[in-house]
């Protein structure tokens, strides 16, 4: 646990044709032989992912993707894999040579500008040929960032990582270089949490869980205690403590045992809930917990997780929430379950989207997932925010966050006027 992880990683996506040194650039940057070079096209198939730390940028993560122009007999597999790496870019890096421009340099670009990713042009290979001034010039006045290199020159490698990072500190995403708050916000100096932790099937042997770990780790940042507790210890705790906390954090699944043990005057939220901040779009997903009110039988819900995981008895996602789901609302529902990198195509049909907190997702990629469910007029909703809904005591979990509370009320007014 002792590395950044994924999902917080700013998402640095390489792009281009074939052979036009994507791979020899991500190794001229990492200083490793990641990704193998030749000269035959097409050599890197599926995505290539490393993860490092970049000074002064901090960590990011590279996504090194087959060539646009792949026309060998496995293109359309490996060019369907490189158009999802649009939906988890933070920033993207278009890898051309000089004074080439063709239809697929205007494709990517057409693509990053309609995702609105900030984009970076490198023209590679100055080594066989000079870019002249007009190409350069008019590179610049379409992209803005233009960083001139010759990947395998060793000799002039720290010039061209040094161009290269002052480039992407101007298109930074602010999320990156200001992370949005976890819990620091919720916590003066000195404050305390209590985060109820409960050790049960799901729980990994020997280590918590990444929310919790990060939880934790953004409370100390904040120059805040965390005292760490299992669900039936919360009440003695709460008891003997001198002070009272100025939160209580729970895994959502003690939701209903964590509100009825601590105080009505304490804020009380959920891990899932923090996440869903932190990650994604906390208003946006409490109007969607909303739509739960008004699932009729036979109607389509989607459970999504970011991460692929063998399920075990009692799986939170595949078992819990339909089990709960199906009792809210009194009758059956088609409940269909996806999980990893994949969307499904058809996310029109459904009635509701119920994803997991995105702890393994960047930021960036779990907004694309919210944004693709508004685009077709589908509510979207998280684990924590719908297990405190079918619980009861959603309006008490979301009491920390004012905006999302009135978001949520607002949104279930309406449902009920129609």
């Amino acid at each position: 646990m002792n590395k950044t992880p994924r999902g917080n990683r700013l998402h640095i996506a390489l792009l281009g044709r074939t052979n036009v040194g994507k791979s020899s650039f991500l190794n001229m940057i990492t200083g490793q032989d990641v990704s193998i070079i030749s000269s035959i096209p097409g050599t890197t198939t599926d995505v290539v992912e490393k993860a490092m730390e970049l000074l002064p940028i901090g960590p990011v993560l590279f996504l090194d993707t087959a060539g646009f122009d792949d026309k060998s007999t496995l293109a359309n597999l490996r060019l369907k894999k490189t158009y999802n790496v649009f939906n988890r870019a933070d920033v993207a890096v278009l890898l051309l040579e000089p004074e080439v421009w063709t239809d697929y340099e205007e494709e990517i670009l057409k693509e990053t500008q309609k995702r609105e990713i900030p984009l970076i042009a490198i023209i590679n290979k100055i080594d066989l040929k000079e870019p002249s001034n007009n190409f350069i010039n008019q590179l610049r006045s379409r992209i803005g960032q233009v960083v001139i290199i010759s990947a395998l020159d060793k000799k002039n490698r720290d010039n061209y990582v040094n161009a290269f990072k002052t480039q992407l500190l101007k298109i930074c995403p602010p999320d990156f270089l200001q992370p949005p708050p976890l819990i620091g916000d919720l916590l003066p100096p000195s404050g305390l949490a209590v985060l109820v932790v409960p050790i049960d099937l799901e729980a990994p042997k020997g280590r918590l869980i990444l929310p919790q770990v990060q939880t934790i780790r953004d409370t100390l940042d904040n120059d805040a205690a965390a005292l760490v507790v299992k669900e039936r210890e919360l009440a003695h705790i709460l008891n003997i403590l001198k002070i009272k906390p100025n939160i209580v954090v729970c895994d959502s699944q003690v939701v209903l045992k964590m509100c009825a043990d601590t105080p009505k005057g304490i804020p009380a939220t959920t891990f899932s809930i923090l996440f869903s901040r932190y990650k994604g779009d906390l208003i946006e997903q409490a109007k969607g917990a909303a739509h739960i009110e008004a699932l009729k039988t036979g109607d389509k819900v989607l459970i999504a997780e970011g991460c692929t995981h063998h399920p075990i008895e009692d799986d939170i996602g595949r078992v819990k929430i339909p089990r709960w789901l199906r009792q809210f609302v009194g009758s059956d529902l088609q409940i269909d379950f996806y999980a990893g990198r994949d969307y499904p195509d058809n996310l029109g049909e459904y009635k509701l989207v119920i994803h997991c907190g995105a702890c393994t997702l960047n930021r960036r990629e779990m907004l694309e997932r919210i944004q693709m469910a508004k685009e077709v007029g589908v509510p979207i909703t998280n684990y924590g925010i719908s297990i405190s809904l079918l619980q009861g005591v959603l309006k008490r979990t979301l009491s920390p966050f004012p905006a999302a509370l009135i978001a949520f009320e607002k949104e279930l007014e309406k449902i009920k006027c129609h």
